[in-house]
């Protein structure tokens, strides 16, 4: 059987692109990361992934005419590895509308917070300024508009007493990575299924994000 491909888009750290590579070196997640690309050569990201033996691309923006055209060379790059699924893994880019449209079905992307709340940008501030209970991680279809599209699965957290921004988001990012790494192996595994404009979990209309447990297995509502 041909082996499930991924593609990681990433500006920062690569913290999750490393969960997703410890997930596959564990036999959690049976797939293969064929290329990390990115906006930013001297992110950590693209470092991890040439340490990994992973193709990359990387390109600044401002070496092109404007947004359209950078984002039409990168998805070129992504496109030429063919890859089955897209995983925008902490890119900090808004993506063009044609871009997204041309791998429609095909790109999930992790944001920090119980979308739909928060989209971009600080988000563990805004909730601690909204004096949330929870807080959390969601992935999501990408879709043209920001942070919008269909939700696959979530994580939660409480907040807690005396929660900063920065201590919020420190205890957040493990289960983020336990949540991108379990909800790429039901796409892998076919039990998830993002094409055709819907979203389907085991042959049924998916009704609410997926909870990730404790054992980080993704489960109905």
């Amino acid at each position: 059987m041909t082996p499930y491909t991924i593609a990681v888009l990433a500006s920062g750290r690569g913290t999750n692109l490393q969960a997703l590579l410890d997930a596959i070196a564990a036999g959690a997640l049976p797939a293969r990361i064929v290329g990390v690309f990115s906006d930013k050569p001297a992110s950590g990201a693209i470092a991890l992934a040439r340490e990994a033996g992973i193709a990359t691309v990387a390109l600044r923006p401002r070496d092109f005419a404007d947004r359209d055209a950078h984002d039409e060379a990168l998805f070129s790059a992504v496109a030429a590895v063919q890859p089955d699924l897209i995983v925008c893994a902490g890119y900090l880019r808004i993506i063009s509308a044609a871009s997204v449209r041309r791998f429609e079905g095909r790109m999930i992307n992790i944001h920090p917070s119980l979308l739909p709340k928060y989209p971009g940008l600080d988000t563990h501030a805004r909730a601690l300024a909204a004096g949330d209970a929870e807080h959390g991680a969601s992935v999501h279809v990408v879709v043209p508009e920001l942070d919008a599209g269909p939700l696959l699965s979530q994580v939660r957290i409480p907040v807690l007493p005396g929660d900063d921004a920065a201590g919020l988001a420190a205890r957040l990012l493990p289960r983020e990575h336990a949540l991108l790494a379990a909800t790429c192996r039901l796409l892998a595994t076919r039990r998830l299924d993002i094409t055709g404009g819907r979203v389907r979990f085991d042959g049924h209309d998916l009704a609410a994000p997926l909870l990730l447990d404790a054992h980080d297995q993704l489960q109905e509502a």
